[in-house]
């Protein structure tokens, strides 16, 4: 903590210890292997049982069913990200509020699909995580805009707006969102890496951290391209900044047999969890049990660095994650149990 004065140390130390303490409440793996052989109603009252409480009474004359399932585990994952950036101070503040803005990619792009397939906005809010910079009020009145392009031209101003700007009309002619969704993701990361490095407190600790999640991402995309059997140059689908330098993931992303392609990515990371886990997908062929694996070294990993660095800005953002992966879990679990998903099935898809 040298560098730091004493009032902001302790301010740093307080902050870490209450996510230490978030982190000990979330739903253990042995109550998700329960919940695989609940029914949906049995799922939604073993979440209102939990600090979902208040989400799931309040909403419980609104909604039923998935619905009320889905918005409530919006509310509380939104509401806690909003108590964690008025619980940590300074420098901490700011990463966090950074790292927070990927909820303004998700869901503008969630509400342009949805309004390009004609959705109803009531259904678009259910799935919105008013968490980032765009809060309930800003998404409510990107709900009410008409048109794609209308909700692009609302956001004028934003951060996001030059790349929806550049990228709105070939998206909407291709009547596919993902090539300007990866751009947005690119400008977030970049964003990323320059607050890692302007030189503040806790910059360098940042930066690894986010240097793995690009290199987790990058992995995880070139497995969806090979499964999609897409083989031309994929240059413009990585995401620059992490340990892989871009031109290394186009030839990566050129070797057809599959072995072949593990075994040189394995030759080329040093960490052993991701190494383990890189052996492990030799042998699975879903691409969601290929996903969750990677996303569990992403977690893993994430927790080491955090008990190395125990006072930084890792603790908040392991919490973040984990919270993240809970309400995904939850989510997974009541729409498995609602297409009547066998339990040994669902599991493939929890991270746990």
């Amino acid at each position: 903590m040298a560098g730091i004065s004493g009032g902001l140390a302790t301010n740093y130390i307080y902050a870490c210890t209450r996510m230490r303490v978030r982190r000990s409440r979330l739903i253990p793996r042995e109550d998700y292997l329960r919940m695989l052989n609940m029914s949906l109603p049995e799922i939604t009252r073993f979440i209102g049982d939990t600090y979902y409480r208040s989400e799931i009474d309040e909403l419980g004359t609104s909604f039923s069913g998935i619905n009320l399932v889905e918005v409530a585990l919006s509310w509380n994952l939104a509401k806690e990200y909003q108590n964690i950036l008025e619980l940590v101070p300074g420098e901490l503040k700011h990463f966090t509020a950074s790292y927070l803005r990927r909820w303004d990619i998700q869901n503008v792009v969630t509400i342009l699909r949805g309004k390009m397939q004609e959705v109803q906005p009531g259904k678009i809010k259910e799935v919105l995580v008013p968490a980032g910079r765009l809060d309930k009020v800003a998404l409510d009145r990107l709900l009410t805009e008409e048109s794609p392009e209308r909700v692009v031209e609302a956001l004028k101003g934003e951060q996001i707006y030059p790349v929806l700007e550049q990228e709105l009309p070939g998206a909407i002619e291709t009547g596919s969102f993902a090539h300007l969704e990866n751009e947005l993701y690119k400008g977030y990361y970049a964003r990323l890496i320059a607050d890692a490095r302007e030189g503040i407190k806790g910059g360098k600790v940042f930066l690894k951290y986010i240097e793995l999640e690009i290199d987790i991402r990058n992995i995880q995309n070139l497995f969806r391209l090979r499964a999609g059997h897409v083989h031309e140059d994929v240059r413009e689908l990585m995401i620059p900044g992490g340990s892989f330098p871009v031109e290394e993931l186009q030839r990566l992303s050129g070797l057809e047999d599959r072995d072949e392609f593990i075994d040189a990515l394995k030759r080329r990371v040093k960490a052993l969890p991701l190494l383990n886990a890189l052996e492990a997908i030799r042998g699975k062929t879903a691409l969601h049990e290929i996903e969750v694996a990677l996303t569990r070294v992403q977690l893993d990993q994430m927790e080491r660095m955090s008990k190395r660095y125990p006072f930084s800005v890792l603790p908040v953002l392991v919490y973040l994650e984990e919270k993240k992966y809970e309400v995904a879990n939850l989510r997974a679990l009541a729409r498995g149990r609602e297409a009547n998903l066998p339990g040994e099935r669902l599991q493939g898809y929890l991270v746990i």
